[in-house]
């Protein structure tokens, strides 16, 4: 296996070849499908699909940018005119999370390649539908416009000086003056994609989330059985979570493309590889920073004694940072690190979902909000570095240590994203803590219900 995987890399085989290389996997399996498992299957894929062909007339779906949706960005469900409502998306949107819920506890039920074709099929309808719910999509585009084709900075311009622009129409209010605060690695990438269209952009971005999907499944199936874990249940709790594929894969999101540099520095350093995996965990964060995480905690496990790997580690690690800084200061001088700075402001704004956020715009209470956004904050450091002092010290393995951290920085967030769920899923899947899998599905129903209440009527504002 491992020298399959060195003569391919998941990062550059095609959806249907990075399946097939994991079904291939699963060959001579006794495995078997049972009628309850293709009835959640089928149900599944049957809400998936009623999604993605109403989106484009149902005003729920789409990003709030996006009243009326354009020929071009209508995909290729626009001629079925099929408007869910508010309530109908609700409906389908709750339906598709209880599915989920059911094919991952019947995932001992399915077969490799029933799990693996239906996350196909959901990544190809999603990929066909217009681009559901956020402004993001749009964002991306306009801050590579803004450095690639009219001069302007990212780190310290929002898209606002651009506003001639055809895409700045469509850049959530909220996003207008607000500079990027991706990483310099995505944000050089998206300078390729500026001169697209504003509609071939937006698709380009989805293919790129729903490649991305596909080959995060891949990674995760093979770390789940280096790690003895059941494959076809981690690829089922990864690949077929709504907030992952509905809001991700929808909204053409880059933490699809991060979450394929973070899983590919597990799968490395699973592999004992660990240079190339030090460099991915840098190659993560400079997409988006919050793939960072992960290192400290694959620097601590095996404590003292760890010689050689841990050195190695460090040196893939500060041999990928050198790289990407260089690269930073060519393009964006000193100023990608303002991206601190907004990525703080954002956090600080928070939204209503979290407790911080409600706090500040439900109650008005600006003050205490960003007391209590602190006194999480400083859970959350405790809390991250108590774990791992107990990697460190033997008492809990490094990939259980990086999920329970990740899970505590959602918790503590001030601003928590339907997508951002995504960074859980792929440590719960293949961490040996059977607890963290409970709670990546706890986030997701919890996450989930909080943007349904949004999509009701007058909700908010009663919030």
């Amino acid at each position: 296996m491992l020298n399959e995987m060195s003569t391919s890399s998941p990062l550059s085989v095609s959806p249907q070849s990075a399946l097939d290389l994991a079904v291939g996997l699963e060959s001579g399996s006794d495995r078997t499908t049972s009628r309850r498992g293709l009835l959640a299957i089928a149900g599944l894929l049957a809400i998936g699909a009623t999604i993605a062909v109403a989106a484009a007339h149902t005003a729920t779906l789409l990003p709030q940018s996006v009243s009326f949706v354009p020929s071009g960005l209508a995909g290729a469900f626009n001629g079925v005119y099929l408007n869910l409502h508010p309530a109908g998306a609700i409906a389908a949107l709750a339906l598709f999370f209880v599915a989920y819920v059911v094919v991952v506890s019947l995932s001992a039920q399915l077969s490799p390649r029933v799990v693996l074709m239906a996350v196909a099929t959901l990544n190809l309808l999603v990929l066909l539908a217009p681009p559901l719910v956020s402004t993001d999509i749009f964002s991306y585009q306009a801050y590579a416009r803004m450095g690639a084709l009219y001069g302007f900075n990212p780190y310290t311009n929002g898209p606002h000086a651009i506003f001639l622009d055809p895409v700045f129409q469509y850049i959530g209010s909220k996003w207008s003056y607000i500079p990027t605060a991706y990483g310099p690695i995505f944000t050089v990438f998206s300078y390729v994609l500026a001169p697209l269209s504003v509609a071939a952009s937006v698709f380009a971005y989805k293919s790129i989330a729903a490649v991305s999907s596909i080959a995060l499944v891949a990674l995760v199936w093979h770390c789940a059985r280096l790690r003895g874990k059941d494959p076809v249940r981690a690829a089922a709790l990864v690949g077929l979570n709504p907030l992952l594929v509905i809001y991700g894969v929808g909204g053409g999101h880059n933490d699809l493309l991060m979450l394929v540099a973070f899983v590919g520095g597990l799968y490395a350093i699973l592999s004992s590889r660990e240079r190339m995996g030090g460099g991915l965990a840098v190659l993560a964060a400079g997409i988006k920073l919050t793939a960072g995480i992960i290192l400290p905690f694959a620097l601590a496990a095996g404590g003292p004694r760890r010689g050689r790997g841990r050195r190695d580690l460090m040196i893939g690690a500060a041999i990928a940072l050198a790289m990407v800084t260089i690269l930073s200061l060519a393009v964006f001088g000193a100023h990608s690190v303002d991206m601190l700075k907004t990525i703080n402001r954002s956090q600080s704004e928070g939204d209503w979902q979290t407790l911080p956020g409600f706090i500040s715009i439900g109650l008005g209470l600006w003050t205490i909000a960003h007391i209590v956004g602190y006194t999480l904050a400083a859970i959350f450091l405790v809390i991250t570095w108590r774990l791992l002092l107990r990697v460190w010290r033997g008492q809990m393995d490094w990939i259980d240590g990086a999920g329970w951290a990740t899970l505590t920085m959602l918790v503590a967030s001030s601003s928590l994203l339907p997508w951002y769920v995504g960074w859980l899923l792929p440590l719960a899947a293949i961490g040996h803590d059977r607890r963290l899998t409970r709670w990546a599905l706890i986030m997701t129903g919890v996450v989930q219900g909080f943007q349904l209440v949004g999509y009701i009527p007058h909700a908010t504002s009663l919030l």
